[in-house]
């Protein structure tokens, strides 16, 4: 269960996250920095990511094609890297099944 971490979120979550959630990336260093929305899902949908965002974009991509990949949506993420540690951290069963689940396409996770 590797993570695909979008742009607007901090790239030091990768290593915060890594116990949790080894072999997930950022944007930035899968070279998809400032890439179209297509492009970063396509990359996440060939290498077997789920895409963390805290943008609506995504989740609109989710629900309009479904999965993969599947789109975990940190909705009104204006706070701080730990806070948003925290909140995978606290819902990482939730997320976990969520990810094992073939038929979901988006989980929203809200402080």
């Amino acid at each position: 269960m590797k993570l695909l971490l979008d742009e607007n979120l901090s790239r030091r979550l990768v290593d915060r996250l890594a116990d949790l959630f080894p072999g997930s990336t950022h944007v930035a260093f899968a070279g998809l920095l400032q890439a179209p929305d297509a492009h970063i899902w396509e990359y996440a949908k060939e290498k077997g990511f789920a895409l963390v965002t805290a943008d609506a974009d995504f989740y609109e991509m989710a629900t309009a094609f479904g999965p993969p990949p599947k789109v975990i949506w940190l909705r009104r993420c204006d706070y701080a890297t730990h806070v948003a540690e925290s909140l995978i951290r606290r819902q990482a069963i939730r997320v976990s099944e969520f990810l094992l689940d073939p038929d979901q396409a988006v989980l929203i996770l809200t402080p």
